[in-house]
């Protein structure tokens, strides 16, 4: 059985991990391509692991994909086999910025109380 890959949406509507592809596929398109197979292996239970995945804890992962600049869209698991992208980055470093981490944080948070049943 596979998972589905959904983006984060805000109650206004807008869809932060879509826009952040959408620069990505402009700027980077080989960066672009790779994350966006990537997302799509997620649907697959054996990619949530090293390499191409890892948690940051308390219920959110990363999907890692190395190239020019290091590129990582933040990720948690809700009920039904869904995965919930929250947030995209890119930089040099391996670490993940602290405001980052706290943008996904926030994200989930918001995602799981708004979707409550």
């Amino acid at each position: 059985m596979n998972f589905s890959v959904e983006f984060y949406e805000t109650a206004t509507g807008k869809r932060p991990v879509q826009e952040f592809l959408d620069e990505l596929k402009a700027s980077d398109p080989d960066d672009f391509a790779a994350v966006v197979a990537g997302l799509a292996k997620l649907r697959h239970r054996q990619y949530h692991r090293e390499p191409l995945s890892k948690s940051l804890g308390d219920g959110l992962f990363e999907l890692r994909h190395v190239g020019k600049l290091n590129t990582r869209v933040l990720w948690f698991f809700m009920k039904n086999r869904r995965i919930i992208a929250v947030h995209g980055i890119r930089n040099k470093g391996q670490a993940i910025p602290v405001r980052d981490i706290h943008t996904a944080r926030d994200r989930m948070r918001d995602w799981q109380e708004r979707t409550k049943p």
